[in-house]
């Protein structure tokens, strides 16, 4: 357990290296058992979740050397079928294994997947898409995949879900015949896992879309790929200087990524500047909420790419608090992700919750230190963000769940010019 303790008021300013995306790289650690193979990630996150897949890839035999960012995977030698209970409980991607593992051997255990408490997350559509290619489920305590009649299939997913794009996709890479996967999720991050897939062998079309073909092949090989950054972490070190009034420039960003944040972030006052793979952020901007035409209240609502994600819905929320106007929020992709809000009204921000989805916020309002406790990784950051530009002193509590999607974020702070403690 660990905990933060932070003097609000501090201007967050200079230079911050965006590093390798964690919704990118989790899958991509997956994918590694689809070869005998060695598979070399670089710009690799140190994050907990990543450092948890890799456990995982540990406990079933396989050789994984990390130096630095840069990991080392060869899967030549796993000896086990079952997933460690403990490891899958501790992390949402665990399920990740389940097409890959299945189609490259056979067969694979895993237990429910852990992660963030933010609603209900399904799990049908990975098991729907995997068995329309012959890799059947039996689903009691534990979930057990089996390849039977394995094929290559037509699939039209019922929802555009970025894991389970990712599951099947990994799977059918090796399926025979051409499979197609139609309303598959188009995330930056699942492109990037395609590329990777396509350099290790595979034959994969249409990325960047939501109609993906790929041609099943018989055995993939090693490959060497560096991990895309991570939009959401640039985001959230965006925000945390716009929120303190610093001057920020965020390096080894892919600017097509921010064509949709810039676009949502605009309409709370933060404006940046481009340049290669540098983003600047002025110092002291002037944070207005743009009125929808005839002077109605905006709505900023989340969905598949590319619509906002919804992973920076949270540090968005805060962002609005302490900008001159008022806007509506609408989490549409998970049911209990809006909660946290509560934590912000005791820090004094004037926040309406309409329902589980939809919370109204007008600002801007003076924020105070409190003692907080971290539900989420997204929504831990935004408590974090709340307390960097709050009156006095902030807890927050159980932190480490921050640690599993933002590397040495306390750390980081502190060299931008936070006043910020971690107590273990």
């Amino acid at each position: 357990m660990a905990r933060f303790v932070i003097q609000g008021g501090k201007r967050i300013s200079g230079k911050h290296k965006t590093p390798g995306n964690k919704n990118a790289a989790l899958p991509m650690l997956a994918a590694c058992v689809l070869t005998d193979q060695p598979v070399t990630l670089q710009n690799v996150p140190l994050i907990r979740d990543v450092h948890t897949m890799l456990d995982i890839l540990s406990e079933l035999g396989a050789s994984v050397e990390l130096r630095g960012h840069t990991v080392t995977i060869c899967c030549a030698g796993l000896r086990k079928r079952r997933l460690d209970k403990t490891l899958c409980r501790s992390v949402r991607s665990s399920i990740l294994f389940a097409g890959p593992m299945a189609a490259r051997h056979g067969r694979v255990v895993v237990s429910p997947p852990g992660g963030d408490i933010i609603g209900r997350r399904r799990l049908d559509t990975h098991f729907d898409g995997l068995a329309q290619l012959g890799i059947s489920v039996e689903a009691d305590q534990d979930y057990a995949f089996r390849r039977d009649d394995f094929r290559a299939a037509d699939i039209l997913l019922d929802e555009a879900s970025v894991t389970a794009t990712e599951n099947i996709l990994m799977a059918a890479v090796l399926a025979p015949g051409c499979t197609t996967l139609f309303n598959a999720a188009c995330e930056p991050h699942v492109q990037d896992l395609c590329r990777m897939l396509n350099k290790m062998g595979a034959q994969i079309q249409g990325i960047g879309t939501n109609y993906l073909t790929i041609e099943g092949v018989a055995s993939l090989q090693g490959a060497r790929h560096r991990v895309s950054s991570d939009y959401v972490e640039a985001a959230s070190f965006i925000t945390a200087a716009a929120l303190t009034g610093g001057t920020l420039q965020v390096d080894s960003i892919v600017p097509e990524d921010f064509a949709i944040i810039g676009k949502h972030f605009a309409r709370l006052g933060i404006q940046w500047e481009l340049s290669g793979g540098a983003l600047r952020v002025p110092a002291q901007q002037a944070l207005n909420i743009q009125d929808d035409f005839g002077a109605a209240v905006p709505k900023i609502e989340d969905g598949t790419w590319p619509n906002f994600p919804s992973d920076l819905m949270s540090v968005s929320i805060v962002l609005a608090s302490q900008a001159h106007g008022t806007m509506l929020f609408f989490e549409k992709m998970f049911e209990s992700r809006m909660y946290f809000v509560d934590r912000l009204i005791e820090m004094g921000a004037r926040i309406v919750q309409c329902d589980p989805h939809r919370v109204v916020v007008s600002g801007p309002t003076t924020l105070h230190g409190t003692r907080l406790s971290s539900p989420d990784i997204r929504a831990g950051m935004s408590m974090l963000l709340a307390a960097l530009c709050a009156k006095g002193e902030s807890i927050i509590e159980n932190a480490q769940v921050i640690d599993r999607g933002y590397e040495h974020v306390d750390r980081e702070l502190r060299r931008l010019g936070a006043d910020i403690e971690r107590i273990d």
